[in-house]
């Protein structure tokens, strides 16, 4: 007689399936388009910030007791700024990553779906805040080119869990500060209103990213895992130290000396970094990707 029991892979498969027809009624249900949500057309108010100021890299510190209000507030629109256009160059390592995975998969399956729908929000997410850092009066800032070329070659090489759970790392962290930036009223409203919206549709994209990453490492061996975390980690930390580029000081009007040694300084800052990724650090190590080489790499960066 044949055995009617449900092999454990197929279990595995059908559970994956389940969670990605959710992320599509999910998506269905909740999805805004910026070019109509957001307010494109009312001028810039440099009464507000463009982030909340305590997430500045320079609250806290002197030079910061230093500034004019008037010159906090355009700090913060240039670190928003940069902010934004760190998402959009991980945001387009993203979509490579997640296409290339998807290559030549089932089309039919909710699984391949839901990853083209998330490629989907990310190119609308990468205009709004392509726009958004327009308005908010900043240039096209980018990381340092030693660092464009590691994504370069990051985007082309990564697979499996080091690229969803680096993938997750960046979602993480941009979660965490636009969540307090869009409950801020200090802020911009068509800033908040962004985060609003990147806050809400993202949470379908680390739901995604939290589950490839287990899946990837169910089987995986010592070494595998180990070689991973090493990865995941020296990308998360030239994700996050390149949120804030250099040349935001000079361009709010700023001593880019003395602001960048201050903010190299800010333990206010570091110890708001630390405390804002202590749920994401327990998800590493409970994938046990925390060994001590990565452990390393997100010390320096503030993360744990």
């Amino acid at each position: 007689m044949a055995s009617s029991t449900v092999r454990p892979e197929t279990q595995d498969r059908s559970a994956e399936q389940d969670v990605a027809r959710r992320l599509l009624d999910s998506a269905a249900k909740l999805s805004y388009d910026p070019a109509t949500e957001v307010d494109w057309d009312t001028p810039l108010d440099k009464d507000f910030h463009g982030a909340s100021p305590e997430w500045s890299t320079l609250y806290g510190t002197s030079y910061w007791g230093e500034l004019t209000d008037a010159q906090r507030k355009e700090l913060t629109r240039q670190e928003a700024a940069s902010v934004a256009s760190t998402g959009i160059w991980f945001e387009m390592i993203l979509q490579q990553m997640v296409l290339r995975d998807m290559y030549a998969k089932d089309p039919t399956s909710p699984r391949f779906q839901w990853a083209l729908t998330e490629i989907a929000d990310e190119c609308r997410h990468s205009i709004m805040f392509a726009r958004g850092a327009a308005k908010l009066g900043a240039p096209a800032y980018r990381p340092r080119r030693a660092v464009v070329e590691l994504g370069r070659a990051f985007k082309t090489l990564a697979f499996g869990e080091a690229a969803y759970a680096a993938i997750l790392v960046a979602e993480e962290v941009l979660d965490v500060m636009q969540r307090d930036w869009m409950r801020d009223e200090r802020v911009a409203p068509f800033v908040r209103t962004i985060n609003n919206i990147h806050v809400v549709e993202e949470s379908r994209h680390m739901k995604f990213a939290r589950d490839e990453t287990r899946k990837r490492l169910r089987d995986a061996g010592p070494l595998r895992r180990q070689l991973n975390a090493f990865v995941i980690a020296i990308a998360s930390y030239y994700i996050v130290t390149s949120m804030v580029n250099r040349n935001v000081y000079a361009n709010a009007g700023l001593d880019t000396a003395r602001a960048l040694a201050e903010a190299r300084a800010n333990e206010h800052h570091k110890a708001l970094m630390r405390s804002s990724c202590s749920g994401l650090m327990d998800f590493l190590a409970s994938a046990r990707l925390l060994t001590r080489p990565a452990l390393f790499f997100y010390k320096r960066a503030h993360l744990i």
